[in-house]
């Protein structure tokens, strides 16, 4: 294909029903590239500083023989800034551009340095007295491996002796099997470090709801949106996550100490735990004798999210705003150069103190702000509307909210500190919007004057008015194609405008789903040994509550002790008022079953390479009691699947089932990449 012709497609939609920008969204861009600081180039000096060299190939194949990265994909991109897409909010197009940064840079002279664009993170490499101290080891093994395969190629090989994971997202920790070996790492030869409780928040973040969050990250990066300017064009702290074997090996030393001095091959680091901020177990990290600071995800290109669309707990924003002072105050009076997990490094103190007071104050003003006009009687169902930085922050790049949006993390705050309920009693006990919907479509006259009404608004620009009826048409109408393609396209003009890639990729993943459906067969991943490894017993035995179909488990009642003798744990678990509990460290006397078996041998079912009457034939769990109780929990339990819909309609009339997974097997969580 000839540049002419490749230059042909990308301006070309990728859905035979998708709309090129409207007149209001290219006049609405136009505004913006006027308004914005474009004539500030830093941020591209920096990112292009240190450039020593990239491969020659731009995909990274998995083991399992997909495609776990793929750079090439984004190339649209590297037409020149000059390059203008109406489908792209400039600051967004800037961002991309920014980020398409691929190969081995240097940070400190003969010290340190790093991969970026080989996955959503960067990989930073130190330069010990013998060999390499590896900061986040990316997403999977397979771009970590080629990662510290490129290094070695052009730096000469050393071996790794330490990884240091900034924090508990996939991202940072997931390619940990490219880089080094249990074994080694066991015996001591490798030393991994991690701050204080990073294993319970690695695995447990995303237990719970891991099969919501796995839908929702189909929205929020933009999972089936082909790479195109109509589609997905970055995920703001990289281009997205890779998709390949992701692993975990767990630290054998944990930061526990708010600061917290360790030297490693020759290396002193002094590290900054920053709980509740862009992680409940992250660290900053201080390399005083060349005055240069790790900022992990904390100080990045972006304001990060305060709530994450795929779903989490919300964050703190004054606490990620003080921890930020604080190393200000500790470290960055004297540091000369500030790198971080993801994005580019700054250079020069002036200029470092800078980008740390802008993020400083941005997440401070967000919060203050918010909890200020929620005083004044704001709502969370109106904060979004209100809420605005100063024009002194608007005006600075580092900012602007590509990972976060003003829009969410402003209703993150209320939610924080005073719930999701905006104290009308109206809407303390809302109806379902199913059953609300055909009441709206019946008092505004019926479909053809709601599609007749939106079609009007959408020509007038006004999309958000536009998506307020014809949303409730399309719940009241589900099979409505027409209400359903017009609902699609005012949702890609919202798409188009939005800064915040989150929230472009969420209304375009709507708009992709209204239009095409859902498709058929998607599945979440295997669940990794690691990571059934990693998880406690405790935390899969709540899960299995939150697994027991209540209904079908009406009147039932039996109690059930477990000992795994391997690691001494003993569990009781009840089922009663159709709702299973467990308690750790006891077990009961009057049990109608008692199951003894290895954690280890838990572990196998839980990862779905046995089953429970496997193990009974093989004698590897002992049961005494009523052994037909096990049937019956089996049959109490849903494996749930990520195939529902989100958008009305969307799926087929008979959706697939779950599939037919052993229903004591753990599924996989949902990945934290991304934060």
């Amino acid at each position: 294909m000839t540049d002419a012709d490749q230059a042909a497609t990308v301006m070309q939609h990728f859905d035979a029903k998708g709309k090129l920008p409207s007149s209001a969204t290219i006049e609405f861009q136009k505004a913006l590239r006027r308004s914005l600081p474009f004539e500030d180039q830093r941020d591209f000096e920096e990112a292009q500083r240190g450039f020593i060299a990239a491969p020659d190939y731009r995909q990274i194949m998995a083991e399992a023989g997909n495609v776990a990265w793929d750079m090439g994909c984004y190339n649209f991109l590297l037409r020149g800034f000059d390059s203008v897409f109406d489908s792209i909010h400039p600051s967004l197009q800037r961002q991309a551009v920014l980020n398409m940064a691929y190969g081995l840079y240097e940070v400190l002279p003969e010290r340190i340095y790093q991969i970026r664009g080989f996955d959503l993170a960067n990989m930073t490499i130190i330069k010990g007295e013998t060999g390499w101290i590896l900061f986040d080891v990316l997403t999977c093994k397979e771009t970590a491996r080629a990662a510290l395969d490129f290094v070695n190629q052009q730096l000469g090989e050393r071996s790794v002796v330490a990884v240091v994971y900034s924090h508990s997202h996939v991202d940072h920790f997931g390619g940990v099997r490219g880089v080094t070996t249990e074994e080694d790492v066991k015996c001591g030869k490798v030393r991994i470090l991690a701050p204080a409780e990073f294993m319970k928040h690695a695995i447990a973040e995303n237990i719970y709801t891991g099969t919501a969050m796995t839908r929702r990250a189909f929205y929020q990066y933009g999972l089936l949106l082909p790479r195109s300017p109509y589609g997905h064009v970055d995920q703001s702290i990289g281009k997205n996550a890779a998709a390949g074997k992701t692993g975990l090996i767990e630290p054998s030393t944990s930061i526990t100490q708010e600061i917290e001095e360790i030297t490693i091959d020759g290396v002193r680091m002094v590290f900054q735990n920053t709980p509740g901020t862009e992680a409940p177990a992250e660290m900053n990290t201080y390399f005083p004798d060349w005055k240069a600071f790790w900022a992990a995800e904390n100080i990045c290109g972006t304001i990060h999210n305060i709530y994450t669309l795929r779903g989490a707990l919300v964050r703190d924003a004054l606490e990620w705003s003080k921890k930020i002072s604080e190393a200000l105050y500790l470290f960055g009076q004297e540091a000369e150069v500030m790198f971080a997990s993801h994005s580019w490094p700054r250079w020069g103190n002036e200029r470092i103190q800078e980008v740390m007071r802008t993020q400083r104050d941005a997440y401070a003003h967000l919060h203050n702000e918010v909890l200020h006009q929620a005083n004044k009687g704001v709502t969370i169902n109106e904060i979004h509307n209100i809420y605005q930085q100063p024009e002194s922050l608007k005006k600075q790049w580092a900012a602007r909210s590509y990972h976060g949006s003003e829009e969410h993390n402003s209703r993150a705050v209320i939610n924080r500190y005073l719930g999701y309920w905006d104290a009308n009693p109206a809407t303390l006990i809302p109806l379902s919007p199913a059953e609300s919907a055909p009441l709206y479509v019946e008092m505004m006259g019926g479909a053809e004057r709601i599609i007749a009404k939106g079609q009007e608004l959408f020509e007038q620009a006004k999309y958000l008015s536009a998506i307020e009826i014809l949303n409730k048409l399309v719940y009241a109408e589900p099979r409505n194609q027409s209400a359903k393609d017009l609902l699609a396209d005012a949702f890609e003009q919202v798409g188009y405008q939005k800064e915040s890639p989150s929230v472009r990729n969420s209304f375009l993943a709507a708009a992709f789903e209204l239009r095409q459906g859902f498709p058929s067969g998607v599945t979440a991943q295997p669940v990794s040994p690691d990571t059934v490894k990693a998880m406690t017993t405790d935390l899969l035995l709540d899960y299995l509550g939150i697994r027991l179909d209540s209904r079908k488990a009406a009147g039932m009642a039996f109690t059930i002790n477990l000992l795994t003798p391997d690691n001494g744990e003993q569990f009781i678990l009840e089922l009663r008022n159709s709702t299973l509990s467990n308690c750790k460290g006891f077990q009961s006397p009057a049990a109608d079953l008692s199951i003894e078996m290895n954690r280890s041998d838990l572990e196998l079912i839980m990862s779905g390479q046995t089953t429970f009457p496997a193990l009974v034939g093989e004698g590897k769990v002992k049961l005494e009691g009523d052994a037909s109780l096990v049937q019956q929990l089996q049959d109490l339990l849903v494996q749930f699947s990520p195939e529902f819909e989100i958008m009305p309609g969307t799926l087929p009339a008979m959706p697939p089932k779950a599939g037919d997974r052993d229903l004591f097997e753990q599924p996989e969580p949902s990945s934290t990449a991304g934060g």
